[in-house]
């Protein structure tokens, strides 16, 4: 039963961060970068302090339990995971919702799975880490048969379509930013291994398991932040964006922050159901090893849904749906193979 509650919590994570693109479409006036640093305050400083308030141990200091150790290796792998981030973003500008996300979350549930099992010198070819392995390979096949049924869509679809559906569609150069994107981000990964010995600190002051690991969250998404705050702002002295912070009418400036506000809680969701879930599901040690697959293959799964609501499939061949729908079923497996192997 426990197990069930933590794929249901993660799930529900993964169906808000796959949501958090959707309010761009109501931001006004302003170029992407900066969307993407104003929604990216909220995603990455603002939203994962609050939850890091939740797991600072009574009698304690937030400096004190960040002393335990890792934090600032956590930090590290944070800033390589900014560029993941933020490329990340630039593969559903060249993409769209669906393809963009389906590609890069996809190589990120790769990679973010097995690098930790392989730098922690885990048998990937005997026992629960061939179980791993088997799941992996199953997610890449997935991934691998979306990004096909991504190349029959735009083979069959003319330039004003493309156009029409995704503003600035390139798929070569979506496909390269959105692999890039994919092994970048999974140094998210990286970063809560190195920051451990902080959530087992919050454990042993009494924090409750389901908010101990979110200041290790914290630390990786500063360090993320870096990243993406120095490239936007680059972009803002580039494109001669900058007076855009200031530019807008008040009410038009309240409904830019509130849309970047509702975009970053929704992806910082995923993160705090990540850790809540996985609170559910100590008895698998698999199924943790897994968690992050099962996350990135969910996030696939619900920005398709969202891809299709957003008609971004639009005027696509019966053939391209079926392939599409092929892929995502085949995401599902990875979830349910290694699940009922654990069962």
């Amino acid at each position: 039963m426990n197990t069930v509650i933590g794929l249901i919590i993660i799930a529900l994570g993964s169906m808000c961060q796959s949501s958090s693109y959707v309010p761009i479409k109501k931001v006004k006036e302003w170029s992407w970068e900066t969307f993407w640093l104003i929604q990216g305050t909220f995603a990455w400083l603002i939203f994962p302090l609050l939850g890091t308030l939740l797991a600072v141990p009574q009698g304690s200091g937030l400096l004190e339990l960040w002393s335990a150790g890792g934090a600032l290796p956590a930090m590290g792998y944070g800033a390589l995971w900014g560029i993941g981030g933020l490329t990340f973003g630039l593969s559903m500008r060249f993409l769209g919702v669906a393809l963009g996300q389906s590609i890069a979350l996809g190589t990120c549930a790769a990679f973010g799975t097995l690098f930790p099992a392989i730098l922690g010198e885990t048998d990937l070819f005997h026992g629960g880490g061939l179980l791993l392995l088997t799941g992996v390979s199953i997610t890449l096949a997935g991934i691998a048969i979306i990004g096909y049924a991504g190349s029959l869509r735009a083979k069959n679809m003319s330039e004003e379509e493309k156009k029409a559906a995704v503003k600035d569609f390139a798929l070569t150069k979506g496909l390269l930013v959105a692999l890039l994107a994919g092994g970048m981000s999974a140094c998210f990964t990286l970063g809560l291994e190195a920051g451990a010995p902080i959530k087992a600190a919050a454990l042993a002051g009494g924090v409750n398991a389901l908010y101990a690991g979110l200041p290790v969250i914290f630390l990786v998404t500063v360090g993320g932040s870096v990243t993406n705050i120095v490239y936007c702002l680059q972009q803002n002295v580039k494109n001669k964006t900058l007076s855009e912070y200031s530019s807008l009418r008040m009410g038009d400036l309240l409904n830019n922050v509130l849309f970047c506000a509702l975009a970053g809680g929704l992806w910082y969701s995923q993160f705090f159901g990540l850790e809540m879930g996985k609170s559910f599901l100590t008895e698998s040690p698999v199924l943790i090893a897994f968690s992050w697959s099962i996350l990135m293959s969910l996030n696939v799964l619900f920005s398709n849904l969202w891809g299709m609501l957003l008609n971004e499939w639009k005027g696509a061949s019966g053939k391209t749906i079926g392939v599409l729908i092929a892929g995502l079923l085949v995401l599902i497996l990875s979830v349910i193979v290694v699940a009922m192997a654990q069962a």
